[in-house]
This record gives structure tokens, sequence and C-alpha cells, in this order.
């Protein structure tokens, strides 16, 4: 009985042995794989954690720079976070803080180049927009309002795009062009709900125009 079970064994240990042989490389190259991407998720989770812990003790420095006014340490933060934390959020949302800092503190140019670089480098539209309309404001605040156009060609989130009808009805008002101007204003009107305060200071610009807003909409609820 034993040399049988003795045999038996044997035989087991055989196919064990040639399973192994046939099967042992691919078992073992699936396993690095497995546990090697397992790995490498935890690493990525633990890099990013670390990453976002960084980028939000910048954007807290850039937050007390701006309280300060501190022009200087701004965009030596600013440049800080974008070189080492770019594709964050912080990073955007620094970018902005910082671009209105220095606008309020007269570096149009420094402001201009951090609001350039979140709406060509930022990784979320909203951001992007948010970047551009400012970028728009400060092209109309210096005249240059044919790049002021070119700037709000690009395409945004469904939910600015009354924002940016808006911006380019006030390029159209400082061109003289009235009419494209109301046209802008209307489309960011209709866009906007009741519940968006802005859409007040959008039918005062229609009023200014000769437009009531308020009357059109009551006549064409009438008409219903």
């Amino acid at each position: 009985m034993a040399k049988h079970l003795d045999i038996e064994e044997q035989e087991q240990l055989d196919q064990i042995k040639h399973f192994w042989a046939q099967y042992g490389n691919l078992i073992t190259w699936v396993l690095i794989v497995v546990f090697g991407s397992v790995a490498a998720f935890n690493g990525w989770n633990y890099w990013q954690r670390t990453q976002a812990t960084k980028a939000a003790a910048l954007f807290e420095e850039i937050d007390n720079a701006a309280r300060a006014s501190d022009a200087e340490r701004i965009e030596r933060t600013l440049a800080e976070m974008k070189s080492g934390f770019g594709g964050t959020t912080f990073a955007a949302q620094g970018a902005l803080l910082a671009a209105k800092t220095l606008h309020d503190t007269g570096n149009t140019d420094a402001a201009r180049n951090a609001l350039t670089w979140v709406a060509d480098s930022s990784s979320d539209k909203a951001y992007q927009a948010v970047a551009r309309l400012r970028l728009a404001a400060l092209d109309v605040d210096s005249k240059a309002l044919d790049r002021a156009l070119k700037t709000l060609e690009a395409s945004v989130p469904r939910a600015f795009e009354p924002l940016v009808a808006d911006r380019r009805g006030d390029v159209f008002m400082e061109q003289g062009k009235p009419e494209e101007a109301k046209s802008q204003y209307l489309t960011a009107w209709r866009g906007l709900t009741d519940q968006v305060e802005y859409r007040r200071l959008v039918e005062i610009k229609l009023a200014a125009l000769g437009v009531d807003v308020t009357a059109q909409a009551a006549a064409a609820e009438a008409a219903k």
C-alpha cells in the first residue's frame, strides 16, 4: 500500500513538473505583472497625495503673499509651482489668484503671463475658460480689441458660453459696434438663468442699448 502511494505521489509530482515546465514562465510573468501593477498603483496614489500636499503648501504661500501684496514673492512661488506641480489643480488656482493680485499691484505683464499659462496649460477646461475671460478683460483695458476677440474664439464649457458672449459684447461696444454688442448681450442674457445675479448686469447693458428684455420676455410668454 505504501509502495502504491509512493508511485501515485511520484506520478502527481511528474505531472506538476510537466505542467510547470510548460506554463511556469507564463505564470511567473503574469504574477510579476499583477503584483507590479498593484505596487505601481499604490506608488502612484502615494505620489499623487505627496504632490497635492506640496502644491497646497505653495498655494497657501501665494495666498499669503497676495494678502501682503508682495508681487515678487508671488512670482517666485508661482514659478516654483508651475515647474514642480504644473499638473495639479492648485497650480491653476494659484496662477489665477496670482494674476489678480499682480494686476491689482500694477504688474499687468506678469498677470497676463500667469493667465496665459492657465489658458494654455491647465488640464481643467473651466479654469482655462476663466483665464481667457480675464485675458480678454485685460485686452479691453489696454484697447487690444482684436486680440480680445481672438482670445474669446476658443471653445469653452457650455456653462461659460453666456459669459463669453457678454465679454464679446463688451469688446464690440469698445469698437463702436452697438448692434453686434446687442446681439451678444442678448445671447448672454438668454443663456443665464434667473438665479444668476450676473444676468441683472447684462440687463443693464441691454437697457443702455434700448432693449427691455423684461418686456420682451413677458411678450414671449403671453404669446405662448
